[in-house]
């Protein structure tokens, strides 16, 4: 295994500017000139979205930028000291210890291991002294290769088995009995850094409390699971986590602290305490049943709409990687085999084979392959889309049943709605029937076969009985009403699309105008173009924020920050790969000038799409999958109308259209409130971002 650090990946006590995407790229631009990394501008964007969703630094003077990404060759380290140190969003102020941490997307578990245990190491105040003193690049490396070989691997064992919290000493078995003992659940998005951190900061406060902590660390590193008997014995749980807790509902009755997983880093202490008095408090917040975080105090209760668009945008998550890989094969299909391949790719691949070709040769062949395998990916896509609505009700007990709804919806030809509303009934008659009081000697049958069973007969029964037959003759009218669709209707269907792929960047507006295209994708053809065209106006409306974005800082720098800059470096990239989320980092510090612009460059580029008849037979991609994009010109027409028209607004709100002040600079941040004005914005405090 080559090292993750050498002399060349470290930069000691140079001045890197002031602000931290500078610092990020510098540190992209070592790995990559060190052979570790194949492209800086897309090792950049990965850390750059990664930073932009969570700051990265943490007390102590540390920072801790880190990423996955496709460019990254192999797991890498990249430290810098600089002089003078750069804000990274710690609590206690700047940083001047910083490790880049880049990992390949498809790392492979000894060196995931590493990584963690890097960050680990980090907040033992000796080592981070040593490498405030180390005097040469050498004697860094030397530093971190001892931290890495001595660090116990944090997959080996539970957080709390292998520190000095849960040490096998006498005297800690000796206290063990007056010591209350509480269990958590540590995770962050990329599962490198933050996760392992949260953990050992959470145990060693734990101690200081006179606490006994055990830890689920559930990073990119094998997990290994809390023994159910230590759950039982927990007086309360703590959630530092930024993403779902697998298999919540092993917690089901404990008092719970929830908080995003840097809190567990910054704020260790208050989490611990706030754990052991709702241990206390019978009014505490508690893990329901399913899993989901409830609370005797209905007023914290999540309102029902909420609940619902939780649902529903699980679902959607959960199915999309079935439709972007199933679209892109069918895609592929149609162009080594024609639209033809759909009528005959299941003969062709059972009557033929690399060494007896069909008529139309190797490209026929591979093409039927293609069109069948994707054929086969999107048939998942109602089914998945229901069984994890019903995942998200009911927990894993919701699963079976809310698959077998979505197969029976397909069944009913009731489609993506079908899939939606079995999904639905599925959970809550999951949900119900798990909340069942039944004798002990049966509780053990209900999640594998009493749910699975009757939750199917009812669900699906009344998918077929009652629901089916009205959502098919639903779907079959929307069907032919959007295949009728030409000229100024199917221009106003494009507007509103546009608008919705522009309205939240990736939220749930967003999702239910992707989802609906992606669920009518299937059923194009060359006789029905409407589902394509819809998926072209969607795609190339959600195109064109973080492209208008990219633009309006070429346009005029001076109204952004160096921040917004660097971030505008890499929107032209994601905008390109249709990744709507690459505007986020503009609309969140200034959502009401941003997020208008988009919308009405977004409208127009939908309503060019549908009104010229553009099609895409690929449900992702963006313009890197041109080959299934009919009529190309005029959608590349469509994209540069849109982002010019919103880089011009987006230019034009800024210089003048004003915030409004509110109680001083601050307030004004805040608020995001404007008034009309001839002045340009001044920038976003840090602090306010």
């Amino acid at each position: 295994m080559s090292s993750l650090i050498t002399p060349g990946l470290v930069i000691l006590d140079e001045d890197l500017g002031a602000d931290r995407a500078g610092v990020i790229r510098r540190l992209a631009e070592l790995v990559t000139a060190s052979g570790r990394a194949s492209d800086t501008e897309a090792l950049f964007a990965d850390a750059w979205a990664r930073e932009s969703k969570t700051d990265t630094g943490i007390p102590g003077g540390i920072a801790i930028p880190h990423c996955r990404s496709t460019a990254v060759l192999e797991p890498t380290l990249a430290m810098a000291r600089p002089a003078p140190a750069v804000d990274f969003g710690a609590s206690d102020g700047p940083a001047d210890i910083i490790f880049f941490i880049a990992a390949p997307d498809g790392a492979d578990q000894a060196h995931l291991v590493l990584l963690s245990k890097l960050a680990r190491s980090l907040i033992k105040p000796e080592f981070v002294t040593a490498l405030r003193e180390a005097p040469s690049a050498q004697a860094i490396v030397d530093l971190v290769d001892e931290a890495l070989s001595d660090e116990p691997a944090p997959a080996a064992a539970p957080v709390a088995d292998s520190t000095p919290a849960a040490s096998s000493s006498a005297t800690d078995a000796s206290n063990a009995a007056t010591r209350p003992i509480l269990v958590a659940v540590t995770a962050c998005p990329t599962g490198i850094a933050h996760t392992y951190m949260a953990a050992d900061s959470l145990v060693a406060a734990a101690k200081r409390a006179g606490a006994e902590l055990h830890v689920e660390t559930q990073g990119s590193s094998s997990v290994t699971p809390l023994d159910p008997a230590l759950i039982a014995n927990a007086v309360a749980v703590i959630f530092a986590v930024d993403v779902d807790v697998r298999d919540k509902a092993r917690f089901a009755g404990k008092p719970v602290i929830q908080a995003p997983v840097k809190r567990g880093i910054d704020e260790p202490d208050k989490m611990v305490a706030e754990a052991l008095a709702a241990a206390d408090d019978p009014q505490a917040r508690r893990v329901s049943g399913d899993g989901a975080a409830a609370s005797t105090n209905t007023a914290t209760d999540e309102h029902v709409g909420q609940k619902i668009k939780r649902w529903l945008l699980t679902g959607v998550s959960y199915m999309i990687p079935f439709v972007a890989g199933g679209g892109l094969l069918i895609a592929l299909g149609f162009l080594l085999g024609g639209y033809q391949i759909s009528d005959s790719a299941k003969d062709i691949i059972l009557q033929n084979s690399l060494f007896n070709l069909p008529d139309g040769g190797l490209g026929t062949y591979l093409g039927a392959v293609a069109f069948a395998i994707g054929a086969a990916s999107m048939g998942f896509l109602v089914p998945a889309l229901a069984g994890y609505i019903a995942y998200a009700i009911a927990d894993r007990p919701g699963i079976a049943v809310g698959f077998t709804a979505g197969a029976v919806a397909l069944l009913m030809n009731a489609g993506f709605l079908g899939g939606l509303v079995g999904g639905l009934l599925a959970g809550f008659i999951a949900w119900a029937l798990g909340r069942l009081q039944v004798p002990r000697w049966l509780r053990g049958l209900m999640p594998v076969v009493i749910i699975p069973l009757v939750g199917s007969i009812f669900a699906s029964g009344l998918m077929v009985i009652v629901l089916g037959g009205p959502i098919a003759l639903l779907m079959t009218g929307l069907s032919d009403w959007l295949s009728s669709l030409t000229g100024a209707s199917a221009i106003i269907l494009g507007l509103i699309l546009g608008v919705m792929m522009a309205a939240d960047l990736g939220g749930p507006i967003n999702k239910v105008a992707y989802a609906f295209a992606v669920a009518g994708l299937s059923a194009g053809s060359i006789t029905n173009q409407a589902p394509w065209q819809i998926m072209a106006a969607v795609m190339a409306a959600g195109m064109v924020p973080p492209l208008a974005l990219a633009f309006a800082t070429v346009l005029d720098k001076k109204l952004f920050s160096m921040a917004e800059r660097e971030n505008g470096k890499a929107a032209w990239l994601l905008g390109a790969a249709f990744i709507s989320e690459g505007a986020i980092p503009f609309a969140a510090v200034d959502p009401l000038r941003v997020i208008p612009a988009g919308i009405v460059g977004s409208a127009l580029t939908g309503a060019i799409v549908m009104g010229t008849g553009v099609t895409s037979q690929a449900p992702h991609g963006g313009i890197f999958v041109f080959f299934a994009i009919g009529n190309l010109a005029m959608f590349i027409v469509a994209i540069l109308a849109g982002t010019i028209v919103s880089g011009l607004l987006v230019v034009a709100l800024k210089k003048w259209v004003r915030r409004r002040p509110v109680e001083g600079a601050e307030g004004a941040a805040a608020s995001g409130a404007v008034v009309a004005g001839s002045a340009a914005p001044t920038a976003v405090p840090a602090a306010a971002r």
